[in-house]
């Protein structure tokens, strides 16, 4: 064993939170956000359309083994996976870099959340979009306007773990 693996989570916590990707095309993305996944105790992931799901050597890679230990479910489309959350009582957030979204540290979250990513180069698909509670987004000032969805995903990720552990005896 490495040093700083464990054999059992820190916490017995779950974080109220599926992530849910919709068509990244990077399976090593996909693999970060596992490890992520993972690391926050989110209870879960939802692939959909052409994102790697595992068993996917790439994944794998950047995953770490956490591939194996967070539960995984892959939808056809996000529509589809979105329309099921909402069924199951999620809000439903959107993380896109339109200017109308809500600043990520302003946001308020309401649990339990779905929270889509959307592919690297076209975002969240347009149906996908239309089921979405509210979006937010981290401020860019570069000329790019987006970062890595992975990295995006770990400040998404902390941010709502941030203000979920503030509500609650840790």
């Amino acid at each position: 064993m490495q040093e700083g693996d464990r054999t059992t989570p820190v916490s017995s916590a779950v974080l109220p939170v599926v992530v849910v990707l919709d068509s990244l095309r990077s399976a090593f993305n996909v693999g970060n956000i596992f490890r992520l996944a993972e690391a926050t105790r989110v209870e879960r992931i939802v692939t959909c359309g052409c994102t790697a799901t595992p068993p996917h050597p790439k994944l794998a890679k950047t995953a770490r083994g956490c591939d194996a230990s967070v539960p995984c479910r892959h939808v056809d489309t996000a529509a589809v996976a979105l329309d099921e959350l909402h069924q199951q009582g999620y809000a439903v957030y959107g993380v896109e870099t339109a200017a109308t979204a809500e600043v990520i540290w302003k946001a308020a979250w309401r649990l339990p959340a779905a929270i889509v990513f959307g592919n690297e180069a076209l975002g969240i698909s347009h149906e996908a979009l239309a089921r979405c509670d509210g979006f937010v987004r981290l401020p860019c000032f570069g000329t790019k306007n987006s970062i890595n969805v992975g990295n995006c995903a770990a400040v998404v990720l902390y941010q709502v773990l941030g203000q979920w552990l503030a509500g609650r005896e840790v």
